[in-house]
């Protein structure tokens, strides 16, 4: 069983019962489900995830002014619940299931109490930081807070701050793929073409979910992940090749193509949303093309590749 799933079948056999039963008068403010960090909370977990910085059980998340008055009655409840044991962790790992305050757990994502305000936040912020806010499921929030800020994040950032994150990775492809990769090839660096295919796969995932209008997840994620994008997801096979695929004479020849196969999918995607009307091959037009539809002064200022 996977660990949303158990986390569901947890709450709705025990937790529901005991939030009932112990603090009744808080059943309606509690948000329940299983978000953040973890492989389980985005429902790519197997077994080998279990050996390694899991845990069973679900979350529990707090308004601020409940969390003063049950946060410790609560958390020492839900400790008594039968859970079973928790695998090894790592000291960069924590549980991140139990009792949380919702400011403090979307804190831990975005800096702030809830989604960023300001523009600038929003092109600060990483995309693994905004994906790991608003994975997994939320089982019962009646109050609708927790979900309200959970919703803005998913879909609330600025369109402008989309669209220079995307020029950014738009040229990062075309010098990294189209241009280095072949060029260390030549020069007889093939350390540095890999490395430069390896730029060129990042920054063309990156591309994908912003197409997509959704948060990439963190690097050991970011391609499984892909299979959740309705109309770039197809290329995973492709970018997973290009990285796994042989490095011979003939591998190379066909990696080549296939770069050029993945610029002409996010270029024909870019056409299909009026971000670049440019018919050309090489990404490094269509970055400027998309930078120079961005609205804010500041934002369409900024050096073509930040973001």
């Amino acid at each position: 069983m996977k660990g949303l799933e158990a986390a569901r079948a947890l709450y709705e056999e025990y937790g529901a019962a005991m939030i009932r039963e112990s603090f009744p008068e808080y059943e309606g403010r509690i948000a329940v489900g299983l978000a953040g960090r973890g492989s389980e909370c985005f429902g790519f977990d197997d077994e080998t995830s279990r050996d390694h910085d899991f845990a069973r059980g679900f979350c529990l998340w707090l308004e601020d002014e409940d969390d003063i008055r049950i946060a410790v009655p609560l958390a020492r409840a839900y400790r008594q619940l039968p859970l079973g044991g928790a695998g090894e962790h790592s000291k960069l790992g924590e549980d991140n299931c139990g009792v949380h305050r919702t400011a403090f757990f979307y804190r831990r994502y975005t800096g702030s109490h809830g989604a960023p305000e300001t523009w600038q936040q929003w092109m600060a912020l990483p995309s693994s930081a905004l994906a790991e806010a608003t994975n997994g499921e939320v089982f019962r929030d009646d109050l609708g807070h927790f979900t309200a800020i959970r919703e803005q994040i998913l879909h609330g950032m600025p369109e402008d701050v989309r669209k220079k994150k995307l020029a950014a990775r738009l040229i990062e492809m075309a010098q990294s793929g189209q241009y280095n990769y072949g060029r260390c090839l030549r020069h007889g660096e093939e350390g540095a073409a890999m490395l430069a295919m390896a730029d060129f796969v990042r920054a063309a995932c990156g591309a994908c979910y912003l197409l997509e209008k959704l948060h990439m997840p963190y690097y050991k994620w970011m391609l499984r992940g892909m299979d959740a994008l309705p109309t770039l997801g197809s290329l995973r096979p492709a970018l997973e090749f290009l990285l796994t695929g042989e490095n011979d004479p003939d591998g190379r020849l066909l990696k080549g193509q296939v770069v050029e196969d993945v610029c002409a999918n996010v270029a024909r995607e870019l056409r299909a949303q009026g971000l670049s009307e440019g018919e050309w091959d090489y990404l490094e037009p269509h970055a400027f093309a998309v930078q120079g539809t961005i609205r804010n002064p500041e934002i369409r200022a900024m050096h073509i590749m930040e973001g």
